[in-house]
């Protein structure tokens, strides 16, 4: 492996890499072979200047891609040694993999990555059923296990204290007609490769819903009928919230959807309370936690359902050019 990566190496894993989650499903990635190097970049092309300014989402996104490549190459036997954010001169590139030792890939590593195909994020409310203790162990073994942190809100105080940060943070979302236009320009109503199908949005919000929703066009349901009495919220941190941090706060939310996956949860993400200043401050300031909030989810058991759809590779890829 002393040359480094191939075309081939790479085209397979990020196969399953662009199987990662991201604001409005805009894919904000892209992947090139350099030097023997595989490299993670955030496409500019692909920002969300509204609701995403600072690009905390295109990073974290960028994270979660890095973390199911990890997975693929570590799974094929050709393990990766990351370096994130390699180059100061060239800040939109977020990790660098290079080969480590060959080795086998770990049965952890082979569930994890069995559960790439499967993750989808599910907007439909979830069924009573509650998530079981050695579930949610897992959930915040996984987190730890990639340096963050996991806080499950148990009990109806802690989740009514988030939900009513989440409805803020949503109401000053949902002033913004910058805000408004750039997540309706996403949904999407006849097949695309790219932003939320209405099919996936969820049902549309009602006003006595615990937790607030994003409007993806999704369909009225009965009036007065509740979205979801009791669900679980969990609340992903990292250390800090450099732009590393984000990347690594990536890898860590990707982590835990995967192990939700694996043990048959679904989830989905609750991101405006991260996306406003003041909430995520209240938000950590309530969990009591060092850090920082990177990213809300809603996990439990769910009615089953499939991936939205991902850009074609060769929209992602950037590969070396061959001369001769």
């Amino acid at each position: 492996m002393e040359s480094g990566y191939t075309v081939e190496q790479l085209r397979v894993a990020a196969t399953d890499a662009i199987r990662a989650p991201s604001l409005h499903n805009v894919q904000p990635w892209r992947f090139r072979l350099r030097d023997g190097g595989i490299e993670v970049l955030v496409d500019a092309a692909r920002r969300l200047p509204a609701t995403d300014p600072s690009d905390w989402g295109a990073r974290v996104a960028c994270g979660a891609a890095l973390f199911n490549l990890r997975l693929a190459l570590a799974v094929a036997g050709a393990p990766a040694t990351v370096r994130l954010r390699p180059y100061p001169s060239e800040p939109d590139v977020v990790a660098r993999l290079t080969p480590d030792v060959p080795r086998r890939p770990t049965p952890a590593e082979r569930s994890l990555y069995a559960a790439i195909p499967r993750r989808f994020s599910n907007r439909a409310p979830f069924w009573p059923d509650p998530v079981p203790a050695d579930a949610r162990w897992r959930l915040g073994e996984a987190a730890r296990a990639e340096f963050c942190w996991l806080e499950l809100l148990i009990g109806v105080s802690a989740v009514n204290a988030f939900a009513e940060i989440a409805h803020g943070a949503h109401r000053v979302l949902e002033r913004d007609p910058a805000y408004r236009a750039e997540r309706e320009a996403w949904i999407r109503t006849t097949h695309a490769s790219d932003g939320v199908p209405a099919a996936a949005g969820g049902p549309l919000a009602e006003p006595q819903d615990l937790l607030p929703s994003r409007n993806f066009g999704g369909r009225p349901r009965a009036p007065g009928r509740d979205f979801e009495p009791e669900p679980l919220v969990a609340v992903l941190g990292s250390a800090g919230n450099t732009a590393i941090d984000q990347v690594v706060a990536g890898q860590a939310l990707q982590r835990v959807l995967l192990t939700a996956t694996d043990a048959g949860l679904s989830a989905s993400m609750l991101s405006q309370p991260i996306e406003v200043p003041s909430a995520r401050e209240q938000l950590r300031m309530s969990l009591g936690r060092f850090g920082t909030p990177q990213m809300v989810m809603r996990i439990g058991y769910g009615q089953p359902g499939r991936p939205i759809p991902r850009r074609p590779l060769d929209e992602v890829l950037d590969l070396p050019v061959r001369h001769g």
